[in-house]
């Protein structure tokens, strides 16, 4: 259990699976930068979250809705729950019947090579768990670049492996620590590359930079007798 103060936002998960440089970046120094693929991300969201709730041939859609997980000590929002009819489901309040929950988190690309969507999804998931006391075995990732939706089985090994990146988050944030650079090919596409500087690591040490200067000037020096 962790105090509420100390709790993360759900999305961070996403942000430190891809790089936890990026992810030290925006939520330990406060540093932020738009590009396309950012703005973008932020009006499909903003369009899922434009009407909060909804029934569609039984099925109960609720939009924007806030969870969190003491055990993980998490928050955040879930684009799209759909409560779907199940006699094992969990009540509503105000309906009849019973309803299994199901997560659909939108992304604006297309699916990724890593499990940062999925690690998101998942957490959305276990927080639904905790909340509505339910078991919830399955989530949904729609892309907005080919218009599907992939399912996601959200199994043992996924959530041990969800709560080991919450558990490690909150070790960085206790220790403040913003990790060095390590450049990967996903570079060229983090908002931040302008703020990271990921190519200056590629350079040599500033001490190699001095004596290579200072070896210039030593034979500019030289050829000018």
């Amino acid at each position: 259990m962790y105090d509420y103060d100390d709790y993360v936002m759900i999305s961070e998960i996403q942000h430190f699976t891809f790089c936890r440089r990026q992810w030290a970046l925006i939520h330990l120094e406060d540093q932020w930068q738009e590009n396309l693929r950012t703005v973008e991300g932020k009006i499909l969201h903003e369009k899922t979250h434009e009407t909060q709730s909804e029934v569609r041939d039984g099925v109960v859609i609720t939009r924007g809705m806030q969870v969190f997980s003491h055990e993980l000590g998490i928050n955040g929002v879930c684009d799209t729950v759909e409560f779907r009819p199940d006699p094992h489901g969990v009540t509503l309040h105000g309906r009849i019947g019973t309803y299994k929950p199901v997560p659909v988190e939108y992304k604006r690309g297309k699916p990724k090579e890593h499990n940062a969507d999925i690690f998101q999804l998942c957490a959305q998931a276990m927080c639904l768990e905790e909340m509505l006391v339910c078991e919830i075995n399955e989530g949904f990732l729609f892309y907005g670049e080919t218009r599907r939706r992939q399912h996601v089985i959200l199994d043992e090994s996924l959530r041990d492996e969800v709560s080991a990146k919450f558990m490690e988050i909150h070790e960085y944030r206790r220790r403040g620590y913003t990790p060095k650079v390590k450049p990967t090919k996903s570079c060229g596409a983090c908002s931040l590359k302008d703020i990271c500087l990921p190519t200056l690591m590629k350079r040599s040490s500033a001490k190699a930079y001095l004596n290579e200067k200072l070896a210039e000037q030593g034979d500019d020096q030289c050829e000018s007798y």
